[in-house]
């Protein structure tokens, strides 16, 4: 049975609010996509080892047998979850660099994205990813290692050129600190301490490393942006 974890997580909407469209149109598909976005919902919300097959298969009023003609184990519907999770990311990362109107514009779309996905999840996904499910863990270290790293350095470069970020900044040092800085949120005992939820964390963070890199210019847009962003939320209210 699920057990409620404590830690910052809301009641999490499907899975296909902002993962991307891949039901297909035979039944295999169809059945293998369910069983993901469910699997998805659940461990975001309650954390991946609070989760069981059992819980899965009842939450879809489904036999577990059934779950396991489309998923060998756990293990492997937690990397398909985590896997489709990460190529959403880079999907969603390419987008905002080509719709962005500038590097300040671009850190500010990621926000918004990042809140949408931080607010859901429990804090604990990241630490039952390591202890538990090492393989998805790997593929989450080379994600971050990887391409966020890339993705960082590529903002910082474009700030530096658009002439928005300070010109003795050191990209290299900074990006590969900004990707470190993303994990601080997934620290326990540091959400315990602080009362905030991940996505209220995550957003200070944002905020505290761009604030560090911008010149006057760039304090100008962050805050245009910011003041954009509180009347979009005041508008949606």
């Amino acid at each position: 049975m699920v057990k409620k974890r404590d830690g910052n997580f809301r009641s999490a909407n499907s899975f296909h609010s902002f993962a991307p469209a891949m039901i297909q149109d035979t039944p295999i598909h169809d059945t293998a996509e369910r069983i993901l976005a469910r699997a998805h919902d659940l461990f975001m919300q309650y954390g991946l080892r609070s989760v069981s097959m059992d819980d899965i298969a009842s939450s879809l009023g489904m036999s577990k047998k059934t779950i396991y003609q489309y998923y060998a184990d756990k293990d492997q519907l937690v990397d398909a979850v985590i896997g489709t999770l990460l190529a959403h990311n880079q999907t969603c990362c390419s987008a905002h660099r080509e719709t962005a109107e500038n590097a300040v514009h671009e850190v500010f779309k990621g926000m918004e994205f990042t809140n949408q996905v931080f607010r859901k999840m429990n804090s604990s996904v990241l630490f039952d990813m390591q202890k538990y499910h090492p393989l998805s863990f790997e593929k989450f270290l080379r994600h971050k290692n990887e391409f966020l790293y890339r993705f960082v350095l590529e903002n910082l470069k474009r700030g530096v050129k658009e002439e928005l970020y300070r010109p003795e900044i050191h990209p290299e040092l900074l990006a590969r600190y900004r990707v470190e800085s993303m994990l601080i949120p997934f620290q326990m005992h540091f959400t315990d301490m602080v009362h905030l939820n991940l996505a209220e964390i995550q957003r200070e963070i944002f905020l505290l490393f761009l604030y560090g890199v911008v010149n006057q210019k760039g304090h100008k847009l962050i805050l245009k942006y910011q003041q954009e962003s509180i009347k979009q939320t005041d508008d949606e209210s």
